[in-house]
């Protein structure tokens, strides 16, 4: 089944540790580009989530972020050494009065002397583990989201498919009518000019003609084309520029038939045609 490249998806959990919300979202992109946007906490986990996210995405370019917000007491508890800071103070002191001047004690700049201020250190381990939990959820979610934009999709591709082929039968029915016509016409000009042609001579160039008008072969290979793009729709892979190539294959039939058409009815049906590839073509830069 298709998937579009465009979605997006969040997910977020509470715990003892605090919040944390991962939030993904993509754009079209040529292939797949990965932006991960996270505490420095939680880089660590960067390259995992990233083999991860590659295994359920094909291409599009992705934003993940991951944002976390600590409950009240669970900071980090910053302690006094009291011990070092008597042995601070008492340096100071002495080396007041040796030298004669007045002891200037400013509490910031003993806060940042080290080993006066211990900090205890956060264990992140639980935190890491339910940041991986939560960007496998919010994967699946982001996957599902794409896969319904898919849906919308393949809808959209199969209905304008069945009026290419529509359009395909209508130039086809009309092709024989269109030569017959050509043949009447040139043989009322050679009345109106009264000019005697061979029989023989009047039927090589009906058979040139013939040929000229002759669009049975890019109906043909419209219609395989048409084949091969049901048949990749129902893929369940990428097939996003499969899909490019093929517009690019039915848009070339359409224009030769255009170029070939002698009669206003199949002009306007080659017309349609190409607004029709068209369309497809602007939805199929969305699909992965």
């Amino acid at each position: 089944m298709i998937r579009s490249m465009t979605g997006y998806a969040r997910s977020e959990a509470q715990g003892p540790w605090g919040r944390l919300a991962w939030e993904l979202r993509s754009v079209n992109h040529r292939y797949l580009e990965l932006q991960f946007r996270m505490p420095e906490e939680f880089r660590g986990l960067e390259n995992e989530l990233r083999t991860r996210a590659q295994a359920r995405i094909g291409r599009g370019k992705v934003e993940a972020s991951l944002r976390y917000q600590t409950e009240a007491g669970t900071s980090p508890v910053i302690e006094i050494d009291a011990e070092r800071l008597e042995a601070v103070l008492s340096a100071a002191q002495t080396i007041s009065k040796r030298a004669d001047v007045p002891l200037n004690a400013d509490a910031l700049r003993l806060l940042a002397w080290p080993g006066v201020v211990r900090q205890q250190g956060m264990d992140f381990t639980p935190m890491i583990a339910a940041a991986q939990q939560l960007f496998d959820q919010a994967l699946v979610d982001f996957s599902a989201a794409r896969g319904r934009e898919g849906e919308r999709l393949l809808a959209y591709l199969e209905e304008r498919a069945e009026a290419l082929k529509a359009l395909a039968a209508r130039v086809r029915d009309r092709a024989p009518q269109v030569r017959s016509a050509w043949l009447d016409r040139l043989q009322a000009k050679l009345r109106e000019l009264a000019v005697e042609i061979e029989p023989a001579r009047l039927a090589q160039e009906a058979a040139i003609s013939a040929q000229r008008l002759d669009v049975d072969e890019e109906l043909s290979r419209l219609l395989s084309h048409l084949v091969e793009l049901g048949e990749a729709l129902r893929r369940d892979e990428s097939v996003g520029r499969r899909l490019d190539f093929l517009m690019q294959e039915l848009n070339r039939e359409a224009n030769t038939l255009s170029s070939k058409s002698q009669d206003a009815e199949m002009t306007r049906c080659a017309i349609e045609m190409k607004v029709i590839i068209e369309q497809m073509r602007e939805q199929v830069q969305n699909i992965e």
